[in-house]
């Protein structure tokens, strides 16, 4: 097998705010993987929350590539992936997951069917996807969300945790006021404390917010299991349940959690962390970072098992390079098409990757976005 990269720049529309950082802008490297002629494809992004910029990133798929080329076949390939044998122990989950897309995708094609239907799924998922609105003026909001919900979106995700917790209240209530029927969901990002958290949580019950996702600062479990417990709307956890064990630990606990394929490790992560939760009493959330059609593909291909999809973080750039799992009236899809069913936006397949087996001088790499998790 041949393994090459790109990298790209995904600009937003507009700058998005979350409690601990502002982001216009992050980079992308696209993985492709080649067998007799055909190619799949998978995406990784930069993110300063988890330590990865352009540089490591694309270390790690040139080494990620490097095992793969030892792979007689992308089945054997995947069966070493779900195996835990590639990549390398230690390899971040953001790139098992590009690595896992782009095998999936290869797989698909080779074998003529979408993704979902070797996932076991017969039918496309479908799902309404949540939109997320950042800390912004509450003018501002209420304007987002009226688009919005012109445009179909019945879900909308608002972003909390400004230094005056009032002007996340004031933003709350314009945006119910603006959108009377639409399903609200609140994110601070773990800005809160316990005390904040239970001070905040019943008034925003009043406002109808349907739940809360990860109020309480990372780091401390015990005390977000706790706050679930005693909270007047359900709370989902996000930065404190990254992997399996995690989710381990909170399942039974907390009423949900935010799977995203980059933080988990990707489908055969996810699908672990999904069969552990049912049953439990915590429900599944399918979440993202900010990144292309590409990048999402793979966790559109799951919808269908989660309780809440936030899957809208291509839906924020000025410009998607690729296309094929729509988003913008509310609703995400599968596509019935052969492997992730997404394809360029201008037609051919993306050109110019340096190979992730080889040598890559001349390479542009751009500066590292400035970014948190955001968008999700």
């Amino acid at each position: 097998m041949k393994v090459s990269q790109r990298t790209v720049r995904l600009e937003l529309t507009e700058p998005l705010r979350i409690s601990r950082s502002t982001m216009a802008a992050r980079d992308a490297i696209w993985l492709a993987i080649e067998h007799q002629g055909t190619r799949g494809y998978g995406e990784a992004v930069t993110s300063t929350y988890y330590g990865l910029d352009v540089a490591r990133l694309g270390r790690l798929l040139y080494e990620a590539g490097r095992d793969l080329a030892r792979c007689a076949t992308p089945d054997s390939a995947l069966d070493a992936l779900r195996a835990g044998e590639l990549p390398a122990p230690g390899t971040p989950p953001a790139v098992t997951a590009a690595v896992e897309s782009a095998l999936l995708d290869l797989a698909g094609k080779r074998a003529g069917v979408p993704v979902h239907r070797l996932l076991g799924a017969p039918e496309a998922p479908y799902a309404a996807t949540a939109r997320t609105i950042g800390i912004t003026s509450y003018r501002a909001a209420a304007e987002q969300a009226r688009l919005l919900t012109r445009r179909g979106f019945s879900v909308l995700k608002i972003k909390a945790g400004a230094p005056d917790p009032e002007d996340d209240l004031d933003r709350v209530l314009a945006v119910r006021n603006a959108a009377p029927h639409a399903r609200l969901l609140l994110d601070p990002n773990g800005a809160w404390s316990p005390a904040l958290a239970d001070t905040l949580l019943p008034r925003y019950a009043a406002l109808g917010v349907e739940a809360v996702e990860q109020p309480l600062a990372p780091g401390d479990p015990e005390a977000l299991a706790a706050l679930a417990a005693r909270s007047p709307l359900p709370v989902i956890a996000d930065e404190d349940a990254v992997g399996f064990e995690d989710a381990r630990r909170l399942a039974g606990r907390v009423h949900g959690i935010n799977v995203k394929l980059a933080k988990c490790g990707g489908v055969t992560a996810a699908l672990r962390i999904a069969d552990l939760l049912a049953g439990s009493g915590t429900a599944l959330m399918l979440g993202c970072l900010t990144a292309s059609t590409l990048g999402l593909a793979p966790a559109v291909h799951l919808a269908d098992r989660a309780r809440w999809t936030d899957l809208d973080g291509h839906l924020l750039l000025a410009h998607d390079p690729w296309t094929g799992i729509g988003g913008t009236d509310g609703t995400v899809r599968a596509g019935g098409e052969p492997g992730l069913g997404v394809r360029p936006v201008h037609g051919a397949p993306p050109s110019g990757e340096e190979p992730a087996d080889g040598e890559t001088a001349g390479q542009e790499t751009p500066e590292p976005a400035r970014d948190g998790e955001a968008a999700q």
